[in-house]
């Protein structure tokens, strides 16, 4: 009997697809049912050969070898995975295989995963594609039902290709180049550059600015204030202290008559539904959570519990043909805290407007909302609920009405110079009563430096009226520089940057749809900067380091804009709707690579280390750079031919007895010890005897579960690791 295999792109989706598909039979690395047999990867089983493999002159690093452009790119299975691709390659071999479904993510680099696989296993047979927006029984039942043909990919397929073979013929070349050129570690790519650039460009500008002096002058009258604003332009600042002193002179002690009430009845239409990257900014804003947590947190929502659709989506509408399961939504939401908000919705008939509906503005994925599955909050650990309920809250509000208010705006005259104040009353709350208590989750652009004029309570006034004024004061103030970029606003940045590109008719064309990276990639890109020391957190500010603001001088002017990721994008979309050549694009860029790396190797700039320790090199004698990295800080050589690295501190999962925080583990052999930021100090020895004593009440598993949580974090084989294996329970 004939079979369809079936390709995940991880094991937990593999096995719920299994469980719909009836495969209970248990095989190596699948799952076995009458029909089909559901297998998976591990991400990329597959991946674009290294330089080495092409030509021997590779090998090693120098500028005469440059740049690197294989005739053909060629595809290698990685090391680390090697084992799962050689499952799959054995059962897409099997006689009774004579169909393939991709069941890999839905989107670009999902369609890679899977096609390179089947690239490299010689796969001729029939293809059909999965293609659903949530991991719910039903979603997957719906699309087994609904499989589409291969050959409806081709394009998507050939774009995702694009941009890999893109990346690794610029990212390598010029990453090369930089570091042969000046003997330091320095990498670029086409979106990592421009966003570290917009992170160095701003810091340059705080550091550039010049603050100045400006005063606004209140009055107060019968319980509210009035600010003085300019005839000509309506701005509330005076940046001259005489001209400000004068107005306060001819205004003080006269009276104001009223001039102009104006009553507006204004609405405030409920936010647009979240994409990944609003979803991104909002928690970092309200939790201070990094884009690379809040993705991985929407994951396990996503394929554990499934609560929520497909994550990694750039769309914030939904189809017409979604309406319908809205009630549905709304009931499995209507619990706990959301319980009364739901009801309330689902009492009224829904009408969404095509500020949520809209065919046209959704690509490959519908905004994210909350699936048909009952939710138990309880089963939820702390931080999957503040992701879970910012999305619940956001889908409550999207199917809300207005918030409807009355403005009132009133205009007075002193002694001929004007002054205003504002009010507001609430008329319906609507959207907002999703949000009580919770304040303005909105955060001002950094680019901007302005003051709101404050609402406050007015009382009922008639046109013509005269008040006493009873203080008029100055206040001074001074200028502000554009804030440095946080998380939230850095996305915003990079889903947006057109206001940075220098040519008018491209950004123009690019309008708000093309950004840097993707919804799925910012959050790495991001990270990488950290991790490669290019840039470094302070609170929730953003700091460039000054490696990072030196790599920006040294790379080529073009790939410190965003225009040259934009015009990637918007070829790469042109080729995934079949519109455009993929060998044109790929010929355009080998033309490309070769006038970067000439422009690196022409170029007489330097690179000064400014991390360097005062210990040399026990190998070459050149002083060592001190780093901090993932797993702590260690000591470096600056050559990179050397290679030689110390370490000089661990970071581990052992709490501090004292103040709880976790400790670092530095010295060596007998020395090894635990410290604490509180000054708490621990030898290995006692911290082990310590734990040995505490063995009655702790078991074999808590001991597993540390362990692993020590290398689910990436701190393996530390010492403390080595401690606890060791202990006798």
């Amino acid at each position: 009997m004939k079979k369809t295999l079936v390709i995940a792109e991880k094991p937990s989706v593999g096995r719920e697809i299994a469980k719909i598909l009836h495969c209970h039979q248990k095989g190596n690395g699948c799952l076995i049912g009458p029909k089909y047999i559901t297998t998976w990867a591990l991400g990329h089983l597959v991946t674009l050969a290294d330089p080495e493999a092409y030509d021997d002159r590779y090998k090693t690093w120098n500028l005469e070898a440059l740049p690197m452009l294989p005739p053909k790119m060629e595809l290698v299975v990685m090391k680390e995975t090697a084992k799962q691709y050689s499952i799959i390659k054995n059962l897409l071999r099997q006689p009774d295989i004579d169909e393939v479904v991709i069941a890999t993510d839905a989107g670009r680099e999902g369609e890679l995963v899977a096609r390179w696989i089947l690239k490299k296993a010689g796969w001729r047979k029939t293809i059909k594609r999965l293609w659903i927006s949530s991991q719910t029984d039903r979603a997957i039942q719906e699309g087994f039902r609904n499989l589409k043909p291969g050959k409806e990919y081709e394009n998507l397929y050939a774009s995702a290709e694009c941009r890999a073979e893109a990346d690794w013929l610029v990212g390598l070349n010029v990453t090369r180049a930089l570091t042969c050129k000046y003997n330091a570690q320095l990498s670029a790519g086409r979106v990592q550059t421009p966003t570290l650039a917009l992170v160095v460009e701003r810091e340059k500008e705080i550091k550039q600015f010049v603050p100045k002096d400006y005063w606004t002058i209140h009055a107060t009258t019968k319980g509210f204030s009035l600010i003085w604003r300019d005839k000509q332009n309506g701005q509330n600042r005076i940046f001259n202290k005489t001209e400000a002193d004068a107005i306060i002179a001819k205004v003080a002690g006269q009276p104001a008559e009223i001039i102009d009430i104006k009553k507006e009845a204004k609405r405030e239409l409920p936010p647009l539904a979240y994409d990944l990257t609003e979803l991104q900014r909002d928690a970092n804003r309200k939790y201070d959570f990094s884009a690379k947590k809040t993705a991985s947190i929407m994951q396990q929502l996503y394929e554990n519990h499934k609560l929520v659709t497909y994550p990694r989506t750039d769309s914030r509408y939904i189809t017409e043909d979604m309406v319908p399961t809205l009630p549905e939504r709304l009931q499995s939401i209507a619990v706990g805290p959301y319980a009364d908000l739901a009801r309330g919705i689902l009492r009224n008939k829904i009408t969404p407007t095509k500020r949520f509906v809209d065919n046209a503005k959704v690509t490959d994925h519908h905004a994210i909302i909350p699936t048909e599955e009952y939710v138990n909050l309880a089963k939820l650990s702390p931080d999957e609920r503040k992701i879970y309920d910012l999305i619940v809250k956001r889908f409550l509000a999207v199917l809300s009405p207005p918030f409807e208010y009355e403005q009132t705006t009133i205009k007075a005259s002193i002694q001929g110079e004007l002054f205003s104040a504002k009010g507001k009353i609430v008329k319906h709350k609507g959207w907002h009563q999703v949000y009580e208590g919770l304040g303005n989750m909105e955060e001002k652009d950094p680019w901007t430096d302005y003051e709101e004029e404050p609402e406050q309570t007015l009382p009922e006034i008639q046109k013509g009226a005269k008040l006493s004024i009873d203080a008029v004061k100055t206040q001074a103030n001074k200028t502000k520089p554009p804030a440095r970029y946080t998380e939230a606003t850095l996305l915003s940045a990079m889903e947006h940057p057109g206001k940075f590109i220098e040519d008018q008719k491209l950004r123009e064309e690019m309008g708000s749809q093309i950004g840097l990276g993707t919804p799925a990639t910012r959050a790495d890109i991001i990270e990488k900067l950290f991790s490669s020391f290019y840039m470094e957190r302070k609170g929730k500010e953003i700091v460039p380091t000054s490696k990072g603001m030196q790599l920006i001088h040294l790379v080529p002017s073009e790939l410190k804009s965003p225009e040259l990721t934009a015009k990637w994008e918007q070829r790469l979309t042109e080729i995934s709707k079949g519109r455009a050549n993929r060998d044109h694009f790929i010929n355009e860029i080998r033309g490309y690579t070769t006038q970067l790396v000439s422009n690196v190797v022409g170029d007489n700039q330097t690179f000064r280390h400014d991390n360097l320790s005062r210990e040399k090199c026990p190998e070459c004698g050149k002083f060592l750079l001190q780093v901090q990295g993932k797993r702590g800080e260690m000591l470096v050589c600056q050559d990179r031919e050397c290679g030689y690295r110390k370490s000089l501190s661990l970071n581990t999962n052992a709490r501090c007895p004292q103040c709880k925080k976790k400790m670092k583990m530095i010295g060596e052999g007998e020395g090894k010890t635990f410290t604490c930021a509180c000054g708490y100090r621990e030898k290995l020895s006692a911290f082990t005897k310590r734990n040995e004593d505490k063995k009655n009440s702790m078991n074999k598993r808590e001991v597993s579960k540390f362990l692993q949580k020590n290398k689910d974090e990436g701190i393996t084989n530390t010492a403390l690791a080595d401690a606890l294996a060791k202990l006798k329970l």
